[in-house]
């Protein structure tokens, strides 16, 4: 019997923990007014558990996401088949209008791109925040892998 890869693959809570928390985009997938799946490049913070992002209030994923809040996140990095790792979340997502909040995500997406918040930022924040809403997604379902965990010499053949 061979050796069961996916499991080979699977990445740790922890590990996931840790890709997840590095600044990296992403495709957000929510289901359009006509059943089709709507994607999207996304940044986003992970904390809490959860996926974070921001986005304008009258976004199409938004309008999605009010009507029905399913939604995936996918994150992918590499370029040689033995580099190749990600993670795949879905779930249900939660439109996030508290102003608390949604400066909480605003600084993690801040931070994540430019480094410590400084006083001097804030009010650039404020303003990317204005007439937005945040997203959180919870996921209920993780799959993930991270290709490098493969012992050399078991990758497929070139255009297999």
């Amino acid at each position: 019997m061979g050796v069961n890869q996916r499991a080979l693959v699977r990445m740790t809570e922890a590990e996931i923990d840790a890709y997840l928390s590095v600044y990296r985009p992403a495709t957000m997938a929510t289901i359009g007014p006509d059943g089709l799946i709507h994607q999207v490049a996304m940044y986003f913070a992970w904390f809490d558990g959860a996926v974070h992002v921001i986005s304008k209030a009258r976004a199409q994923k938004i309008v999605n996401l009010r009507r029905d809040p399913r939604c995936s996140f996918h994150v992918e990095t590499g370029t040689r088949y033995e580099e190749l790792a990600g993670v795949n979340l879905a779930g249900r997502a939660e439109i996030v209008e508290d102003p608390a909040l949604l400066w909480e995500i605003g600084l993690a997406l801040n931070e994540l791109r430019e480094g410590p918040f400084e006083e001097s930022k804030r009010e650039r924040i404020e303003q990317v925040l204005s007439k937005r809403v945040g997203v959180r997604l919870r996921p209920d379902r993780f799959i993930s892998w991270d290709l490098a965990k493969l012992p050399p010499g078991s990758y497929p053949a070139a255009g297999s």
